[in-house]
């Protein structure tokens, strides 16, 4: 049997790209992967789908595991030869009990690593502005527990010498003890005038800052109605946080929008809007797949030189025939004179990356402009072929019959509908935590639906966007009962993050 091993790995404070590279090779490698509740969820989308996922979240409220069980699960995992990932919150060794776990790790002869992570000591003051040093203000920093009990007879801070003697003070999970720590602050020497702030969710859409000094933040907390997971940051250089915050000023700060796109292709619309400050949520109701009979691609590919017009409808259209192509060993010349359509920006590009002149783009995708465009340039009894998905409407096929053209319509691939896990997706939208949905074709709507099972859709939706990449799959949404709130103007990624940026750049809000 393989000799087990443990990967203690710091998950970051919430923001799934604080998560660092060596954190993520470990997720990816593991059988099985211990997560913590404040474990952002999107982080374990990167484990194996064999791997096994367990649950070891700590609350105030309770413990899913005992700290004993916790240690006793990873033993027994890594001696079973497995590779286990214990994803903790932040770092495992600030106040993650990380040091715990590897002591007993070592004390049972287990193999183990430690991944350091961003504490969120560091992360959440630094998304709400506020540098921890400045040399204008502070040049130490100390990082305190904010959980020890105030009924203790003795405590096992000396607040004699922190209150005075660090620049900057950064309490971690504090908020039940806030009075206490500020009465003690305050009763060994801290001024009442000292600036305080307290984040909640730092790095996360629902990041939320209040201000105040030693004097006033209690009773500021309490009508915010501030509750953990907190950061408590005291000291001069939240005076710099009006100046300094950039991530509250993102223009999609706050806002978690679902992308519902095939896996392989969500990255992209993911990134930007992550990059506007809102959290991209994948879950994907399509994959791509290739054709289930290669007959009439191949076919067509064996006629290809016969052809006066190539028409592409997507980049997965591009995509999938210049695989086949290659893999019957064909040569993109054989193309020949055919002049080639691309249907969006995007499509052209896919095509000009291999060095391909395209003839004709429509501005809009709607079969009858698509033809009328080409009207100019196609001549009738010309040969069309059409490379694109099996489910695609016939609505350019016919259009283009009428216009003259002979007609040869092709699946290069499939759209299938994924059947993942809607539970999650549904809890979040019951609780209005879903800002916006997006839809990037008639199938995603569809297979959206579908996921979410019967029921009651407009209360679940309540409160949560909608918004299109175009008029064709706006009508497909509306035909499912859902109220589309925004469409994009021009039909692609950057139109639909457009749309979206300018919708929550409104009003922002569900009617």
């Amino acid at each position: 049997m393989s000799r087990g091993v443990v990967y203690l790995v710091g998950a970051g404070p919430g923001d799934p790209g604080l998560l660092t590279l060596k954190g993520l090779a470990c997720i990816r490698e593991a059988d099985v992967v211990v997560y913590d509740r404040l474990v952002n969820p999107r982080i374990l989308s990167h484990a194996r789908s064999a791997a096994e996922l367990v649950f070891a979240g700590k609350s105030p409220e309770g413990h899913t595991l005992t700290q004993d069980e916790i240690n006793a699960l990873l033993v027994a995992r890594a001696r079973a030869g497995l590779t286990v990932a214990r994803l903790k919150g932040g770092d495992p060794f600030v106040f993650g009990r990380g040091g715990e776990e590897a002591e007993y790790l070592a004390a049972s002869g287990i193999d183990f690593e430690v991944v350091p992570g961003v504490t969120s000591a560091v992360a959440a003051p630094a998304y709400a502005g506020i540098p921890l040093t400045h040399r204008d203000f502070t040049a130490s920093v100390a990082v305190i527990t904010g959980n020890e009990d105030p009924k203790k007879d003795e405590s096992a801070i000396a607040w004699d010498k922190l209150a005075t003697g660090a620049g900057t003070i950064v309490f971690l999970m504090g908020m039940a003890n806030l009075p206490d720590i500020v009465d003690r602050l305050v009763r060994h020497g801290r001024p009442g005038s000292t600036p305080v702030a307290v984040i909640r969710w730092g790095t996360l859409p629902e990041q939320e800052s209040v201000q105040g000094t030693l004097d006033t933040i209690v009773e500021r907390v309490r009508a915010a109605g501030l509750k953990n997971p907190a950061v408590i940051v005291v000291g001069e250089v939240c005076r710099m946080r009006e100046r300094l915050r950039w991530f509250e000023k993102k223009p999609l700060f706050g806002k978690r929008i679902l992308v519902t796109r095939a896996r392989e292709q969500a990255s992209a619309l993911s990134e930007k809007i992550t990059r506007l400050g809102g959290e991209a949520l994948e879950f994907p109701t399509i994959a791509i797949r290739p054709p289930d009979d290669y007959g009439l691609l191949d076919k067509a590919i064996d006629e290809i030189g016969g052809y006066d017009w190539i028409v592409f409808t997507s980049v997965n259209g591009v995509r999938f025939f210049f695989n086949r192509l290659r893999e019957l060993e064909r040569d993109v010349r054989e193309l020949g004179p055919a002049r080639l359509c691309a249907i969006g920006p995007c499509t052209r590009e896919a095509l000009e990356e291999r060095g391909l002149r395209v003839a004709y783009v429509p501005e809009e995708y709607r079969a009858e402009r698509v033809v009328d465009g080409l009207r100019e340039m196609l001549h009738p009894g010309e040969r069309v072929l059409l490379a694109r998905a099996d489910i695609a409407p016939p609505a350019l096929a016919e259009a283009l019959a009428q216009a003259g053209a002979a007609v040869t319509d092709v699946t290069v691939y499939r759209t299938v509908p994924v059947t993942g896990n809607a539970g999650p997706v549904r809890r979040l939208l019951a609780e209005g935590r879903v800002h916006a949905v997006t839809f990037t074709s008639s199938s995603t709507v569809r297979n959206f639906v579908r996921a979410l099972g019967a029921g009651d859709l407009s209360g679940l939706m309540a409160g949560t966007a909608v918004i299109c990449i175009g008029p064709v799959t706006a009508r497909t949404a509306a035909e499912m009962g859902l109220d589309v709130h925004a469409t994009a103007r021009e039909y692609t990624i950057d139109g639909l993050v457009a749309a979206i940026r300018d919708y929550f750049g409104g009003s922002g809000t569900v009617a």
